[in-house]
């Protein structure tokens, strides 16, 4: 279901709002960026940067950094190394929970690999759509020798036919004492580009 989500759509626009807040030595720092995102079919996205205001090491050393290493993991054979794949993940059943918008799965996440985009912890998924709709983990490979721990929490919401980003947070545990949080909100979602999509067990008209 991820795969045929994946080729039908075609083209959107978003808005990101990131906003990070250290507390720790040598000082505090706290920041904040507005982006506007165009996505198109299969890997290429566009980033223009609205507004940032704060701490300009925070924004050209953390938020700039993200948008690279989004770059970076799009490319097709990165996408295939970080996909929620049996490739990539070893996969056990952890329950079954009833949440306000339908019942979810809850699976055990084992990455095969340290690579730094894969994560270890659990994910939900939707039982009608199969689709992902909440990790919570932490990275298979540290992202820096100044960072002792992170824990991540994703969370998605279906747009249209679609499930995309809506929350990242993102917690930090500085080796030198410090804490920093990252939270990245998505919002303003259009969707200019996309394919009809078909149901479970739903032949396309091509295949009959």
């Amino acid at each position: 279901m991820n795969a045929q989500r994946t080729a039908a759509l075609n083209q959107f626009s978003s808005t990101r709002v990131y906003h990070m807040q250290y507390r720790g030595f040598p000082s505090d720092r706290d920041a904040e960026m507005v982006v506007n995102v165009i996505y198109h079919a299969p890997n290429a996205k566009e980033f223009h940067v609205v507004s940032q205001s704060g701490s300009r090491f925070v924004i050209d050393h953390v938020f700039k950094k993200l948008l690279e290493g989004e770059q970076e993991a799009a490319n097709e054979e990165n996408r295939a190394r970080t996909a929620l794949s049996r490739e990539n993940y070893d996969f056990t059943f952890a329950g079954y929970e009833a949440s306000p918008n339908g019942p979810e799965y809850v699976l055990n996440l084992l990455p095969k690999t340290k690579n730094k985009f894969l994560y270890r912890g659990k994910i939900w998924v939707d039982a009608k759509d199969f689709a992902v709709v909440r990790i919570e983990g932490e990275p298979a490979r540290n992202p820096s020798f100044w960072i002792k721990k992170t824990e991540v929490k994703h969370r998605y919401a279906k747009v249209s036919d679609f499930w995309l980003p809506a929350e990242n947070h993102t917690e930090s545990v500085i080796r030198l004492g410090g804490q920093a949080n990252l939270w990245i909100e998505y919002k303003d979602y259009k969707i200019t580009k996309a394919a009809p999509l078909y149901g479970l067990g739903t032949p396309r008209e091509d295949s009959k």
